[in-house]
């Protein structure tokens, strides 16, 4: 049984710690120290409502409908490249952490949401992947394995998230922010065009 969950725990990890537009939003959030456990709550809930559902079989109603896939792709697509030119203007107009205007939490909620539940990879990874090995296990113990999976979103999104916060007094210059802006605008553009290029 534990080693059921352990193998849900690593695999939930391994899939979860590429970095990505969702990681890079709470490591921003984190670093600066802004609705934090908004943010890490909804990435946490997301990914237990998708690995959930997965393990429940909504893989293989995904698997079924590839065109809803195809939307989210190019939705996907669209939102990253709005935030990767957003953040390569935020670079050539450098802040430090005080002097950056503070989001609503309207605002990072919608954010979050968005950069979960518009990224294809996403359903790919939880519900499909995750879903998928999780129902290897048969019906008794595919809750253990998705179980694990859980675990493994709760301490990975809890540690970017609360351990940013530790960066932040070494990531409060203008000079910093420039080069965290452009890489977060260079991962994000290299996200939308693999979405696009498939």
């Amino acid at each position: 049984m534990w080693s059921i969950w352990g193998t849900g725990l690593v695999s939930g990890l391994a899939l979860i710690i590429a970095i990505g537009a969702q990681n890079a939003f709470v490591l921003r959030q984190g670093i600066r120290r802004e609705h934090v456990g908004v943010v890490v709550a909804l990435c946490t809930v997301s990914d237990a409502v998708l690995i959930l559902g997965g393990t429940a079989g909504i893989g293989a109603l995904v698997s079924r409908f590839p065109g809803a896939l195809d939307v989210l792709r190019w939705g996907g697509a669209a939102y990253l490249a709005w935030w990767a030119v957003r953040s390569f203007a935020s670079a050539l107009r450098p802040s430090s952490l005080a002097a950056e205007a503070p989001r609503s939490r309207g605002s990072v909620i919608a954010t979050t949401l968005a950069l979960t539940f518009l990224n294809p990879h996403v359903y790919l990874d939880t519900v499909v992947l995750l879903g998928s090995l999780a129902n290897q296990h048969g019906p008794d113990t595919r809750w253990v394995f998705a179980a694990g999976a859980v675990l493994g979103s709760v301490v990975w999104f809890s540690a970017l998230g609360y351990g940013a916060r530790v960066l932040s007094g070494v990531l409060d210059s203008p000079r910093t922010w420039r080069a965290v802006d452009l890489v977060i605008g260079v991962v994000m553009l290299a996200l939308a065009l693999k979405l696009v290029l498939g």
